[in-house]
């Protein structure tokens, strides 16, 4: 595992290398893997990629887009997983996922990335590119952050983006993230728990939740003058509740609909305005304070009010 990412720093670095010795100023620029291969700060990520038996794919017509780690990033992610580069670099099923987290089919330079979108790469899962600054920041399936550090290196079989972090896919369902968040979200899962929803919420999905904090369930329970015991034993209450905050599809901040009703997976909806706060069916509001955590089956958007559907 170890190798597989000190190869793929290698090719991040190659493909650096050629961003600011050529790219697309090199009117025939050789393939992905050899325009890596030509740069020494990516001399990882090639030996990932031959770890992996990926050069011949990579070297094919493609196209390819590869957001390309560099040796120092793998350095970082050593230290980050307690590995060797031996270790990696042996571990060819985590090498060959990982690595195919960071290609897209298809050429998609810097002014094509779609900002704030969902983006789904070979290995499938997905992760986002946002604007911040003068920055463009990648967000992984782990929610670590990546920033591209050199776009639109030209290869002839598609393009490569430098960037300073390698990225992993997500690891955790909705349910295993809201559970590694505690104890921010503690009765939630609780309630999750007592409605019988865990497995629903951890299986394929995808689905968007609108999570409510332990302080929102805290307000809930002095607004409906219940304690948390009772309303977690009122399960028929606590699954219409839940659902509501439900809505199937993974819909990235980027891609919520404002001023439109949103289906729940409860059957009623809800409307966003565009400062984010949304209204319920009983007229109420709460505020989206936290968007787009990503999770292996969906996302996770944080609300400071737990919403109801009609009474």
């Amino acid at each position: 595992m170890f190798d597989w990412f000190k190869r793929l720093a290698a090719l991040s670095a190659l493909a650096l290398v050629a961003a600011c010795g050529g790219g697309d100023d090199d009117p025939h620029p050789g393939n992905i893997v050899q325009v890596a291969q030509a740069d020494a700060r990516f001399s990882i990520l090639v030996e990932a990629v031959v770890a992996a038996d990926l050069a011949t794919t990579l070297s094919g017509p493609g196209p390819f887009t590869v957001f390309a780690p560099t040796n120092d990033a793998f350095a970082a992610l050593l230290t980050e997983l307690g590995l060797s580069k031996a270790q990696l670099l042996a571990d060819k099923p985590l090498l060959t996922a990982v690595l195919q987290y960071h290609v897209l089919s298809g050429t998609v330079r810097k002014a094509a990335v779609p900002l704030g979108a969902a983006i789904t790469p070979l290995e499938g899962g997905i992760f986002k590119v946002d604007s911040v600054g003068a920055d463009l920041i990648v967000t992984d399936g782990r929610n670590r952050t990546s920033k591209i550090v050199v776009t639109d290196v030209a290869a002839a079989n598609g393009v490569i983006h430098a960037i300073d972090k390698v990225l992993l896919p997500a690891d955790r369902n909705i349910v295993q993230t809201a559970v590694a968040s505690a104890p921010e979200f503690s009765i939630l899962v609780e309630a999750v728990t007592a409605a019988g929803l865990v497995n629903t919420l951890s299986g394929p999905g995808p689905f968007t939740l609108f999570a409510p904090t332990d302080a929102a369930f805290a307000a809930l329970l002095v607004e409906l003058g219940v304690s948390k015991a009772q309303l977690l034993a009122d399960t028929a209450l606590l699954d219409q509740v839940l659902k509501y905050h439900v809505v199937p599809g993974r819909v990235l901040k980027a891609g919520v609909p404002v001023g439109t009703p949103i289906a729940t997976v409860q059957g009623e909806t809800f409307s966003v305005n565009a400062s984010l706060a949304i209204t319920d069916q009983r007229g109420r509001t709460a505020n989206i304070v936290a968007t787009d955590v990503l999770t292996s089956n969906g996302v996770i958007h944080v609300i400071d009010k737990v919403i109801l559907p009609a009474p």
